[in-house]
């Protein structure tokens, strides 16, 4: 019987039907993946990178936009710490940079007024422009988005504290 059970495995290992025999789903050692299976995933992928991709892009853009107004009101936050300490704003020649550092002569200063130890970029790295007056308010901040210069729309339109 044994030679019998050795007889049928060689004649199954020329016919190349092991692979089945062993479970392999079907294929044998030398098998892969067709062309057409390929494409048929290509496309798959495709479609849901089509569906899903612009979607998770809006997200980032819109959650640019939220880290920004957050950093604003942070901003507007420390300036008035600033103003309550010194009786007024910072002037635009000074910035944003006296909440970090004290201007030349002013000893009533007690910051720094911002946790960082310096004035963050925008989410899209771009510097904060501080201007005072503003047109509301004592001053304005402005974040420029996406694309660093004024005007624009969409993501590259301006955040502006006022």
């Amino acid at each position: 019987m044994t030679t019998d059970k050795t007889a049928m495995d060689a004649a199954a290992i020329r016919m190349g039907v092991r692979g089945r025999a062993a479970g392999r789903g079907g294929r044998d050692r030398t098998g892969g993946f067709t062309l057409v299976e390929l494409l048929v995933v290509l496309v798959i992928l495709s479609l849901v990178m089509g569906l899903v991709g612009p979607r998770v892009l809006s997200y980032l853009s819109s959650s640019r936009e939220r880290a920004a107004r957050l950093q604003l009101q942070a901003f507007s936050s420390a300036l008035d710490l600033y103003y309550l300490d010194m009786g007024r704003y910072p002037t635009t020649s000074e910035g944003l940079q006296s909440l970090v550092k004290a201007p030349p002569g002013q000893d009533k200063w007690s910051g720094p007024y911002v946790q960082q130890g310096q004035i963050p970029m925008d989410p899209w790295g771009f510097p904060y422009e501080y201007r005072t007056p503003g047109r509301t308010k004592a001053y304005a901040i402005t974040s420029l988005g996406s694309d660093g210069r004024r005007g624009g729309e969409n993501d590259a339109a301006d955040i502006v504290s006022d």
